[in-house]
């Protein structure tokens, strides 16, 4: 599933790619995946709105109209938001929505497992209340940070999973700030020490906006609005690396599972 550095840099080109373009319509091919009581007007909604910005929040592209609404996506595991110019006729393989502009381009949502979702969210609607902190916002203070770890007894790998919490870190980013700042994924959340939180802290941040200038991780089916693969998955530390050198310390990476989540980390250098 994509996660935060994915989600964001899908929403910098989509911005770059849709921003001031009008809807004309849209085709919805696999209607289920708009939610809504009834799809089919999606595109009559749409039709003569602009795109004025588009963004993140937590692992969900929003995509802000003029009429002051916001088609919220999430992508789910495969999913996937391509820009096509106009006069494009090669099919994109698993179309479920065209979102068409007035110009002839359109927006193309495929998704392949077909779990990802879209949603016309109206001006008033508090749909993301439930989110909790943006990891990459001055409001994620080392402060902040430690007074959400306050008294948790759930595992600090689990405790960055939930998205009440932190959001836009999954399974890849977890692994990875953690092998960073040496804690071990099942050390109770409420029991890190000040020096362990502040690693911590700084390897949340510092692992995402790497992630972020190599435009992603692409272990699987992600690519970026362009269609092109992120460059993250080279560098990786742990994530995925089972049985390899661990880069630090050379000692053997593991994969345990954790609240039915992989997890890889080394036993010698995450000792915290």
């Amino acid at each position: 599933m994509p996660e935060l550095p994915e989600v964001e840099t899908i929403a910098r080109g989509l911005n770059r790619a849709i921003s001031g373009k009008i809807f004309a319509g849209a085709e919805l091919r696999l209607p289920r995946v708009v939610l809504a009581k009834d799809p089919r007007p999606l595109g009559a909604a749409l039709a003569g709105d602009r795109v004025e910005h588009v963004g993140r929040r937590g692992k969900y592209v929003c995509i802000s109209l003029r009429s002051g609404r916001a088609l919220v996506v999430h992508l789910r595991m495969t999913g996937r938001l391509v820009v096509r110019k106009a006069g494009a006729t090669a099919p994109l393989p698993y179309a479920n929505v065209l979102l068409q502009f007035t110009d002839g381009s359109d927006l193309t949502f495929a998704d392949v497992r077909t779990f990802g979702r879209m949603r016309l969210v109206e001006p008033e609607e508090a749909w993301a209340a439930d989110f909790g902190l943006e990891p990459l916002s001055h409001g994620f203070t080392y402060e902040r940070f430690s007074e959400l770890l306050a008294g948790r007894t759930t595992p600090i790998k689990v405790f960055l999973l939930d998205q009440r919490h932190i959001v836009g870190i999954g399974n890849i980013y977890a692994c990875e700030a953690l092998w960073e700042a040496r804690i071990r994924p099942t050390r109770a959340a409420g029991t890190l020490s000040k020096q362990a939180r502040q690693r911590l802290h700084h390897a949340i941040q510092d692992v995402l906006r790497r992630a972020i200038d190599m435009r992603g991780t692409s272990v699987d089916d992600y690519v970026d609005a362009e269609g092109l693969r992120g460059g993250f998955q080279n560098v990786l530390s742990v994530y995925g690396r089972e049985g390899q050198e661990c880069p630090r310390c050379r000692r053997t990476i593991v994969r345990t599972v954790i609240a039915q989540r992989g997890t890889w980390w080394c036993r010698t250098c995450q000792r915290s």
